[in-house]
């Protein structure tokens, strides 16, 4: 059976919706644009196989589909930018082969704008085709939530912007064989600031409560009851908890750099959550200085180096910076994380500690970087000798809490 979509880049954004169209048995090509980092198990990768899915990286596939959707990371690069390399490569091969009446579709994290004054110039020339005229062009900001079962691609509304209504349409048409809804933006520009829009929010939010954090250990005050407490309001409140740092494959957006544009609160966000690992080695150092410990020589142990919980993804992970710090301090660092089974940080290999509470009662230190479902909290407080957890998950009295 012919494709009747490709998916181009088949990593955190692209492997969830072919597997989401797979599903709804829309015949499926996954097209890579580079070294990928999906979030699915084995087996979901299996079931997609079972359905008709096909990886190729010829482009001449590409030429055969109704529907492109262009889902290449878009990582913070040198300048601070989104580096948007791949989603060029991706649009220059697609452009080679487009036919008329194709849907084209861009769902990597992008700044407003981007859909017209930066993909749709490079498809059309391209392709010798005009997009509105020839084939239709939109944006859908990518709304995957890595690991949440509950989550639902069905279940999950997608925001809709096409350059022209006809394009809006189109677009619309496919996503509505995904999803129960479809929200229509006015344009590709709207679209694209609700990503951003959602994006920052988060960052946002995670920094205030991490300066909250800060703040509440300065004053003697339990961060984590004041968040129970806080979450009963039935209005203008939503939980978020604090952590080591920020990780993903969405990276805030300030706009620096656009016309001299810079949102300044997601700015002063970037600093908290980018100040978040030192604190967590600041604490750490305290901790064990307070046992009559140095850092020089401690034995710590990470537990949980991934960004999020139970998943295999070390994008972005503040794990990494932790570990870096220690090591300068002096400190012997090794890691347990069930999902990780080798790690490294700037090519040097981290000892993974194969026995977890042998481990844990064996090291100075013991922290809580990430929280997964595997972990013991009660018993690991039991075992360790000196346990700090940055998630809250351990009960109150167990651990020192972040």
């Amino acid at each position: 059976m012919p494709a009747d979509l490709a998916v181009i880049g088949l990593g955190p954004f692209g492997l969830p919706l072919a597997q989401a169209a797979v599903a709804a048995g829309i015949p499926t090509i996954g097209f890579p644009t580079g070294p990928e980092a999906g979030s699915l198990s084995p087996a979901e990768v299996r079931r997609m196989l079972s359905g008709g899915f096909r990886q190729t990286t010829a482009a001449a596939e590409l030429g055969r589909v109704r529907t492109a959707v262009i889902c290449a990371p878009t990582p913070r690069g040198a300048d601070g930018g989104l580096d948007l390399g791949q989603v060029e490569t991706a649009a220059r091969t697609l452009a080679g082969r487009l036919r008329p009446h194709t849907t084209v579709i861009l769902e990597s994290p992008v700044n407003p704008g981007t859909t017209e004054d930066f993909l749709r110039p490079l498809l059309e020339e391209g392709s010798g085709l005009r997009a509105g005229r020839d084939f239709h062009l939109a944006y859908s900001p990518s709304r995957v939530d890595p690991g949440n079962r509950d989550i639902t691609p069905a279940g999950t509304p997608k925001v809709i912007g096409g350059l022209t209504p006809a394009c809006t349409e189109s677009a619309a048409a496919f996503y509505g064989r995904i999803t129960d809804k479809v929200v229509r933006a006015r344009g590709t520009r709207e679209a694209e600031a609700v990503q951003l829009l959602e994006t920052n929010y988060r960052h946002v939010n995670i920094a205030l409560v991490n300066e909250m954090a800060v703040l509440c250990h300065d004053l003697g005050v339990d961060l984590w009851d004041v968040i129970r407490c806080a979450e009963t309001k039935p209005f203008g409140f939503q939980a978020f908890r604090p952590g080591p740092g920020v990780g993903g494959h969405t990276v805030p957006q300030d706009l620096t750099g656009q016309a001299g544009r810079a949102l300044r609160m997601v700015e002063l966000a970037q600093q908290v959550n980018s100040r978040m690992p030192h604190y967590v080695v600041q604490r750490a150092a305290q901790l064990l200085n307070e046992h009559g410990k140095s850092a020089r020589g401690a034995r710590v142990l990470l537990l949980g180096i991934t960004y999020k919980a139970d998943l295999a993804d070390l994008q972005g992970t503040p794990a990494r910076e932790i570990a870096l710090r220690l090591m300068e301090l002096g400190a012997s660092v090794s890691y347990h994380d069930p999902h990780v089974p080798a790690w490294n940080v700037l090519d040097r290999p981290i000892p993974r500690a194969d026995s977890l509470y042998e481990a844990a009662a064996d090291a100075d230190l013991t922290i809580l970087l990430q929280h997964h479902r595997t972990y013991d909290m009660q018993g690991l407080s039991v075992k360790a000798q000196l346990l700090l957890d940055t998630r809250g998950a351990t009960p109150t009295g167990a651990a020192h809490r972040l």
